[in-house]
């Protein structure tokens, strides 16, 4: 096209995709989500070259570049640093039950004998499955867990903030998933917490995997009142009057420095363990009791990834509508890159699921928001990227799709 189209938050104009997986470059890397405001701009994933995404380009790392049993080498010297020998917990492990963290905790304590502590910092609405896993996690499993929930009518609004401002609904969820693992690691006196695979895995900066250790600065503040749940800074919600500092401590990230006197570090398994989400999901399924979905997952093709929270599906819907991503594309470049599907085979998956809308859990989702159908999808227009979509005949459609199959393509 001879005019350039507006990219919103700071994408890249030019929609490419990846020459060996169905990723586009206009997928965003990790944020720390408690700075998350109206109109950031997002770092995206890396293309090399030759078209290949950063996901690509180190998952053919761990194929030829990394020496697993030296890595497991490390690993056990890194848990025998931190092994209890009195009975207490001496890993922190947060997690849902889903396929990743129950892989994480259960090898960790039957495989390289340390005693864990599971956090789960709880989903906005449990799916009846997701409910089940998190259960068996536990029975099955064999293993010991701690379920925070947090004040419900705060977190609602600020979920509700996230939708709206942001288009980001899962933005406080994601804040206190990320600071639970810390901040209970610091209040059982335990140094280590290990979290599953690295985000560096589906786009992060590939340099991310070269340390073992999560970046502080994603669950720690020396700045509480000025952390934003929705766009909103506690200190706004605590102006209205309705709530208090105190309605806040399970959000307030732990002090750095205060982490870092205590001793406490934070690691990725999947930079130890070679990561494959399909293997962690058989091994769950083995060992703790996992089930998929009965059906398949809307949106996508697979059963048995992100399922234990209503609130699940309207964030890969978000993600379709900023970024031109939606959940099938995230599972089938994850499956082309462990060759568990072609690229073609995954190009026909997104094309006919991708833009699939969740209408399962829709009217939940929307009663949890307190949101009409009108706001909702005004809500949802307003944040799509001109060089994304366009209206045609009444209807949006994608600009550009991995297939080919864009109306610019």
């Amino acid at each position: 096209m001879s005019k350039e189209l507006e990219a919103y938050y700071g994408l890249p104009s030019k929609v490419k995709f990846c020459k060996k997986c169905v990723i586009s470059n206009q997928r965003p890397s990790s944020t720390i989500e408690f700075k998350n405001e109206k109109g950031e701009k997002k770092k995206v994933i890396n293309f090399n070259e030759d078209g290949v995404c950063s996901a690509c380009v180190y998952h053919d790392e761990k194929e030829t570049g990394i020496d697993w049993e030296d890595r497991d080498v490390k690993l056990r010297s890194l848990l025998d640093q931190f092994r209890s020998n009195d009975g207490s917990y001496d890993v922190i492990v947060p997690g849902s039950g889903g396929k990743d963290s129950a892989f994480t905790a259960h090898i960790l304590k039957y495989k390289y004998g340390m005693n864990p502590l599971t956090v789960t910092w709880a989903p906005h609405l449990y799916t009846d499955i997701g409910w089940k896993n998190m259960q068996e996690w536990m029975h099955t499993g064999g293993l010991d867990n701690i379920l925070y929930t947090p004040n419900g009518i705060l977190h609602k609004e600020m979920t509700k903030n996230a939708f709206h401002n942001l288009l980001h609904p899962f933005q406080p969820f994601i804040v206190g998933q990320r600071i639970i693992g810390p901040a209970m690691a610091k209040k059982f006196g335990v140094k280590l917490v290990m979290y599953g695979e690295n985000q560096a895995e589906y786009g992060n900066s590939i340099e991310e995997n070269t340390n073992p250790i999560m970046n502080m600065d994603f669950f720690s503040s020396d700045d509480a009142l000025s952390m934003k749940f929705g766009g909103v800074s506690m200190q706004e919600y605590i102006d209205t009057g309705k709530y208090t500092k105190d309605d806040f401590a399970p959000y307030i990230a732990p002090d750095k420095q205060d982490l870092v006197d205590n001793g406490i570090e934070v690691h990725y398994l999947g930079y130890y363990l070679k990561w494959d989400p399909q293997e962690c999901y058989y091994y769950s399924v083995d060992n703790t009791g996992f089930q998929a979905n009965p059906v398949r997952t809307e949106g996508t093709y697979s059963k048995y990834s992100s399922i234990d929270d209503k609130v699940d599906p309207f964030h890969y819907l978000t993600t379709l509508i900023k970024f031109g991503i939606g959940r099938c594309t995230y599972d089938a470049a994850q499956e082309v890159r462990n060759d568990k599907i072609t690229r073609g085979e995954a190009s026909y998956l997104v094309e006919k699921y991708d833009t699939e809308f969740p209408d399962i859990y829709f009217k939940e989702f929307l009663k949890y928001i307190d949101t009409s159908e009108e706001d909702f999808w005004r809500t949802i227009d307003k944040h799509r990227s001109p060089h994304i979509w366009e209206k045609v005949d009444g209807e949006w459609k994608l600009r550009h799709t991995c297939s080919g199959t864009g109306i610019d393509d």
